[in-house]
């Protein structure tokens, strides 16, 4: 993801989050040198992206977002096995996040991809106070 992707992420951001980051948020963490930052790009505009935090040997993902128009035809999907190609050529032992409880559509994918339900997070959400089911995907078992 570059500076040139913001005006079209920032779209997506709107469309899918009801407390989106702002611009400078999403452009600190280009700078941020622990952050890896991807986007999905159709027709040369930028219709969905993906981030996640370095931290040790873990990757914390931070955003995974698909503009509507572009959703259910495997742009999520891509991004996702992108961040979990990204952990393994950094040989990280594990991939985590955090989705709404009511993210039927979301939780399908991520399990389809190896994450597994580990806990769940009460009132994580600030806008709704819903829990967030946290979600592992294993490279290295202890």
């Amino acid at each position: 993801m570059r500076e040139s992707h913001l005006d079209a992420i920032m779209e997506v951001e709107h469309e899918s989050f009801t407390i989106p980051w702002s611009r400078k948020m999403l452009s600190d963490e280009l700078a941020n040198k622990s952050a890896y930052y991807l986007a999905a790009v159709a027709d040369g505009k930028a219709v969905g992206y993906a981030g996640m935090w370095l931290v040790c040997d873990e990757g914390h993902i931070t955003n995974i977002a698909v503009h509507p128009a572009y959703r259910r035809q495997g742009a999520g999907r891509m991004l996702l096995a992108a961040l979990l190609a990204e952990g393994e050529r950094r040989d990280l032992a594990l991939l985590t996040l955090e989705v709404r409880k009511s993210n039927a559509p979301a939780i399908s994918l991520y399990r389809s991809l190896g994450f597994e339900p580990v806990g769940v997070r009460k009132g994580y959400y600030a806008d709704t106070q819903e829990d967030a089911v946290l979600m592992t995907h294993f490279r290295k078992r202890l």
